[in-house]
């Protein structure tokens, strides 16, 4: 294992995932209507930790196989994605542009997730809880989104 290489995935994430420590969602998103099935606010920074340290897990993995590999490509836009949603949420209130950000996230994900496979099986059931959140949130911002029309 290379910690040198880790480290620098580790970071990277860490960056992108900085979009949601600066725009938080604040006042504004407590006032919007919400599905009852919403998760508690304590879920998002718990869920979000753990997710963020498996897709520098997850690159890392795929990065040492074959750092030309299409995954890696998916792991970079998803993370860019990722990085961007928060910005457009909660920064500017702009919830359709959100929701198509947060639906082409999801087609990155499931781009690594199958692009990764031959390379690491890991590195690509890493990203499976990864999807399934996301699809959580992506119904959350399309519901919100109607919600506060």
């Amino acid at each position: 294992m290379s910690y040198l290489t880790f480290a620098v995935f580790f970071v990277i994430v860490l960056v992108a995932a900085s979009s949601g420590a600066i725009f938080k969602p604040g006042e504004w998103y407590r006032r919007l209507r919400k599905p009852s099935w919403t998760p508690p606010d304590w879920a998002f920074p718990v869920v979000w930790s753990v997710l963020y340290f498996m897709i520098a897990v997850a690159g890392y993995l795929v990065w040492m196989a074959d750092p030309t590999s299409p995954a890696m490509a998916f792991w970079a836009i998803q993370l860019v994605l990722n990085a961007a949603w928060s910005w457009l949420f909660f920064g500017r209130r702009d919830m359709v542009t959100a929701l198509a950000d947060v639906s082409g996230m999801w087609l990155a994900i499931l781009g690594f997730i199958i692009t990764a496979w031959p390379l690491s099986p890991i590195a690509s059931l890493l990203f499976v809880p990864y999807l399934v959140w996301v699809s959580l949130a992506s119904l959350l911002n399309f519901t919100v989104w109607r919600l506060n029309a």
